[in-house]
């Protein structure tokens, strides 16, 4: 690489027709519309599942294993997350990024096809391997393509895919269900896919890398041992099995004895799954806490905000999915105002300071809603949390990828992303149980023991068409029982948040790879990554 390249940002020539030096080339847009494809792919799914899962188990039976269908594709999800972002680093992300899409679609053609839930469950968790290829490809294609200084640009396109998700999928996966069949809500994975192949295939040209060094099998072997303890244990802690059964108790030994056991084999080995050098950047570590933290209050405000808004605020299925859209549309404005502020400026620990401050003050408002608290009241505190995740959601995974060097930009994005998805499935478990224990608590405490255990068959979740068939002193009760219960999630979510806020302020700012070179101490020194080029492309 020419030291002109080298001096002017480092901008890779990472696609089709050359460097185009000092401006975005019009392919590096296609590429990110693409790549914004394959990440809607990955968000979408769940969604548009979910709705359809009540037809699904009324056609192919096997209620008994209804969970499995989501817990089978968030294990694999989870589990192969680190192992992609590796392969991409040893043996080029257009590759890898490719071959995690055609498992993606694979996996959703066979879903579409099954025939019983057993065959619904494989092919789910072969779905969920491709999954977890998507988020991780995404963000580690724009991390070498795009300099952090100018990526910024396309934050407000990642929060908006999100935004569509999380409204689009419910409504996408009803229509899909009730006109085309539950099996289409598999098979619409398949157009978009193709797109994004075609596009990504034919535009996107990264250098080809043949790593010469063994793949890490024992390393990837404990850490999906772990991970998947993990995650089984906030799955199952709490619903199938009590937080002290033997089951529970073993899953949680069993996973900090594989993740013990792989700490030590990554300290050996020549090229790690996982590097451990990656986390002795103070950055680094600070935003994965931060990472975890975020997917933990957002996951879990997520799951409990419908709830309440069915429950208490009398919205249907398909209306409380519309009533998120104050949330989500300030997580988009905020999001791309603080990309278009950090390409232009370089400043960025703003960001992540002031978005824990609004996710602390969002939970502590949501914290005050009760049965008299309005739809408009309760979308003004919404707007605030999701103006603190918008400050939070991109800049924690802009500062991961700028605190790595370049070889390393596939583990850490996939680290971001697994911290990330694993503090979402503490979160709901967690935020579950102090729910669970809240509504059975206030349950008793209106209607009497007997009445309170036998009004919610011993679990705190009521079908919300089923209350106005109760007698309406006991809908009043489930109603405050359910407020009562959303009140204690929120409130422990602002208490949580706070360690995210403070860690905050323990951030450098580096600056970014692609800006102007900025003087630093030892304290703030830049990382190694601001001194490693970047990838030259093969045009």
């Amino acid at each position: 690489m020419s030291q002109k390249a080298a001096a002017a940002g480092e901008r890779p020539t990472a696609i089709a027709g050359g460097a185009n030096e000092g401006k975005q080339p019009a392919s590096v847009r296609v590429v990110v519309f693409a790549l914004m494809i394959a990440m809607l792919l990955a968000m979408l799914d769940n969604m548009i599942v979910g709705t359809a899962m009540p037809t699904i188990v009324g056609e192919l039976g096997g209620m008994e294993h209804l969970s499995w269908v989501v817990t089978a594709y968030t294990l694999a999800t989870a589990a192969s997350t680190p192992i992609w972002g590796k392969l991409g680093d040893m043996y080029g992300r257009k590759g890898v990024f490719l071959t995690s899409i055609v498992l993606f679609l694979i996996g959703s053609a066979l879903s579409g096809m099954a025939q019983d839930m057993g065959q619904l469950i494989g092919f789910r968790a072969v779905q969920g391997l491709g999954a977890g290829g998507l988020m991780v490809g995404v963000m580690a294609i724009i991390g070498e393509l795009v300099p952090p200084r100018e990526r910024g640009k396309f934050q407000g396109m990642m929060a908006g895919v999100m935004a569509i998700a999380m409204i689009g999928g419910p409504l996408v996966g009803g229509s899909i269900t009730d006109h085309l069949g539950w099996r289409w809500s598999f098979y619409i994975n398949l157009p978009l896919g193709a797109v994004a192949l075609i596009m990504i295939t034919a535009v996107l040209h990264l250098p080809k890398k043949r790593s010469q060094a063994r793949i890490d099998y024992v390393g990837s072997a404990l850490l999906t041992l772990g991970i998947t303890a993990l995650v089984l244990l906030t799955t199952w802690g709490g619903t199938e099995y009590a937080w002290t059964s033997p089951q529970i108790l073993g899953l949680g030994a069993g996973g900090v004895l594989a993740l013990f056991l792989f700490v030590l084999v990554e300290r050996k080995v020549s090229e790690p799954v996982l590097p451990l050098r990656i986390f002795r950047n103070g950055n680094f570590s600070l935003v994965t806490v931060i990472g975890f933290l975020v997917g933990f209050v957002m996951f879990g405000s997520m799951t409990f905000l419908p709830l309440f808004q069915q429950t208490v605020q009398g919205a249907s299925a398909t209306n409380s999915g519309l009533l998120l859209l104050p949330m989500l549309l300030a997580m988009m404005a905020v999001s791309l105002f603080a990309g278009r502020f950090t390409t232009t400026t370089g400043k960025y620990k703003v960001f992540v300071v002031v978005g824990g401050a609004l996710i602390t003050a969002g939970l502590v408002l949501l914290s005050l809603m009760d049965t008299e608290t309005t739809r408009f009241t309760s979308g003004a505190y919404m707007a605030v949390l999701g103006a603190g995740m918008g400050f939070l959601m991109q800049t924690t995974m802009l500062i991961a990828q700028n605190s790595v060097q370049l070889k390393d930009m596939g583990v850490g994005s996939s680290s971001a992303t697994l911290f990330r998805t694993i503090g979402g499935s503490f979160g709901v478990a967690i935020l579950g149980a102090i729910f669970t224990n809240q509504v059975k608590s206030t349950m008793t405490e209106r209607l009497g023991a007997a009445a309170g255990a036998k009004i919610s068959g011993g679990g705190a979740q009521m079908d919300p068409k089923r209350l106005p068939q109760l007698p309406p002193m006991v809908r009043d009760a489930y109603a405050h029982a359910v407020s009562s219960g959303t009140h204690q999630v929120f409130l422990w979510g602002a208490a949580i948040s706070v360690v995210g806020f403070l860690a905050a302020w323990f951030l450098k700012e580096v600056p970014l790879r692609g800006g102007p070179a900025a003087k630093s101490d030892d304290n703030g020194a830049a990382p190694e990554a601001e001194r490693v080029p970047m990838v030259e492309a093969a045009v």
